[in-house]
């Protein structure tokens, strides 16, 4: 492991970055090192720019290229002390797009076609609780309160929060416990004990989606989506829905009443009320 790798990696836990952040921060350095063949603390801002055009260049997500942004941003300003290497970057924008939603019954398809149980409990939880991928694989043992009916979530920034535990969810979650009896403290793990990969769960989803035949692209955020959707479509309050996603503002949370049909259609136009005529 590199000198600059190492401080980049003892920076990253000093500012209390989650580990999932960390690794993505990591790998785009990486990528930049590996494109250059030079190690960053020898490039300044005309290969940093020259690396920004070839993302651009790349078709990729907003989400990715803010990753990316933050990454460099991160790399100069704080671990070199050479802010000024990026500071012409401008973060992008996203295209602001109705999230993908799936209806219960195409929910009920996904988690059927999910061949292996313990991808099948992950991501019925996932569902269950409107949890985010990473939130899901580092759930504990200990944070499955059946007494109060709760999950203890550990979300992004180290943000906590408690989500409902559904008395559904409760009888899978004990009957998956006592078949699979996963090395403590984690619920969900890999063959090294550790927690469960992201990327090797998004993997068996991706099958799932397939073998379901869904029309739309399946992510695991859609699942999320889909869980605050059909928490609107039931008659759930808002702030309610946004305290159970750890969404800090409103606005974040408002999106999905822009795609709950059943909210929509329940909704009487206007013209409903003007006066018959002929």
């Amino acid at each position: 492991m590199s000198t600059l790798r190492r401080q980049m990696m003892q920076d990253l836990e000093l500012g209390g970055y989650a580990e999932t952040t960390r690794d993505h921060y990591l790998r785009a350095i990486a990528q930049f090192a590996r494109f250059h063949g030079r190690s960053p603390a020898e490039l300044h801002q005309p290969e940093v720019r020259l690396w920004v055009q070839h993302l651009m260049g790349q078709g990729l997500s907003t989400q990715r290229l803010r990753q990316h942004f933050a990454a460099l941003r991160f790399l100069y300003g704080k671990t070199l002390g050479r802010p000024a290497e990026t500071a012409f970057l401008s973060w992008p924008q996203d295209v602001d797009k109705l999230p993908v939603v799936l209806s219960e019954e195409q929910v009920h398809s996904l988690l059927d076609a999910l061949e292996k149980p313990r991808f099948r409990v992950f991501f019925t939880t996932m569902y269950s609780a409107g949890l985010r991928i990473s939130e899901t694989c580092r759930i504990q043992t200990g944070d499955i309160d059946a007494a109060r009916g709760v999950i203890h979530v550990r979300g992004k920034g180290g943000k906590e929060r408690l989500v409902m535990l559904s008395p559904r969810l409760l009888v899978i979650l004990r009957a998956y416990w006592k078949h699979a009896r996963p090395p403590a403290p984690w619920l969900f793990t890999g063959r090294t004990g550790r927690p469960i990969a992201a990327e090797v769960a998004r993997k068996a989803l991706a099958r799932a989606a397939a073998a379901a035949k869904l029309d739309k692209k399946v992510t695991p955020h859609v699942l999320r989506h889909s869980f605050a959707t059909h928490l609107l479509e039931a008659g759930t309050d808002l702030r309610v829905i946004q305290v159970l996603l750890g969404h800090g503002s409103i606005r974040s949370t408002t999106r999905y009443t822009r795609v709950s049909a059943r909210v929509i259609t329940k909704t009487k136009s206007p013209l409903e009320r003007l006066p018959k005529t002929g």
